[in-house]
């Protein structure tokens, strides 16, 4: 099966790649030069597809399982995850009025914030990044999602799906920490994994709220999660506009890089250098990430 998606203006599907890849060993997808191959459940039934550009559009191929809705798949969940419906040009604007960042819509054209369409997994995967740096995170995250995450086959590939919330919400402490888990990481992700189980949280009840401040003031309630962690299932998973992470140290880094604001830059100068973004300030998140790759 073959479904085909257009591509908007200012949409680079490298750019997209690059920020899937970016050398760090993913376990829920699988990038090569010119694709991404991924599996998901949709409908209760797993599926693989793979991703690729043509002159003018995405073009999907599912390569394993059976899609009863090509819609949903289409529709729901890879123009989300690539944010394809979103017009870039009133960003570009707003780049384009400040000469530390002018750049960036030159250099980084067709960027798009790329999503994680699962809350759970977003809230996880946040989690699971706490204090400790990429590459160990990601080694986690691996090791989570091989024991407890549910596997499709393909050519000898083994493609991953996040574990269900109800199956991390019945483990124990011990568990994770056989993986290399802290105990309070350990402690956090099952608390979480407990809260979607038993229908406490859910991505339709935050979204409902229709607020972004609303929404950060119900995340925060959660063991756990804290402004950065908020902020960036905010900005990945909701799709609101204006997120900053504070106290990230790459976000941190890159305003140092461009601005010159120091290593710790204070809420008061973030603050004011993102004031021009104003429901922008998501994707000047990700753009200003995406300028410390050049630092390596």
């Amino acid at each position: 099966m073959t479904i085909k998606i257009p591509t908007p203006p200012l949409f680079s599907f490298q750019e997209c790649l690059w920020f899937l890849d970016r050398n760090y060993d993913d376990c829920l997808h699988v990038v090569t030069p010119n694709s991404v191959l991924k599996a998901i459940e949709l409908q209760g039934q797993m599926v693989l597809f793979e991703v690729k550009e043509e002159e003018d559009h995405l073009q999907i191929e599912v390569l394993k399982g059976h899609i009863t809705d090509e819609y949903q798949l289409a529709h729901y969940y890879i123009k989300d995850w690539f944010d394809v419906d979103r017009d870039l040009r009133p960003f570009y604007d707003a780049l384009s009025q400040d000469d530390d960042f002018a750049f960036m819509q030159t250099k980084y054209n067709g960027l798009r914030l790329m999503g994680i369409e699962n809350l759970f997994e977003t809230l996880g995967w946040t989690i699971i990044g706490q204090q400790i740096n990429l590459k160990f995170a990601y080694t986690l995250k691996r090791s989570l999602v091989e024991h407890w995450g549910k596997k499709l086959t393909h050519q000898g590939q083994a493609y991953y799906i996040f574990p269900e919330p109800a199956t991390i919400a019945a483990l124990k402490v011990e568990d994770l920490r056989a993986l290399k888990f802290t105990t309070r990481k350990a402690e956090y992700l099952i608390g979480v994994a407990q809260l979607f189980a038993q229908n406490q949280l859910s991505k339709s009840g935050l979204l409902a709220l229709a607020s972004e401040e609303k929404i950060l003031a119900e995340l925060l309630k959660i063991r756990g999660i804290g402004k950065w962690t908020a902020h960036y299932a905010m900005m990945k998973c909701l799709r609101t506009a204006n997120n900053i992470p504070y106290g990230d140290t790459g976000l941190y880094t890159a305003l140092n890089n461009l601005k010159n604001l120091g290593k710790r830059a204070t809420i008061e100068e973030i603050d004011a250098v993102y004031a021009s973004f104003e429901g922008w300030k998501s994707y000047l998140t990700i753009y200003l990430w995406r300028t410390l790759s050049d630092q390596k």
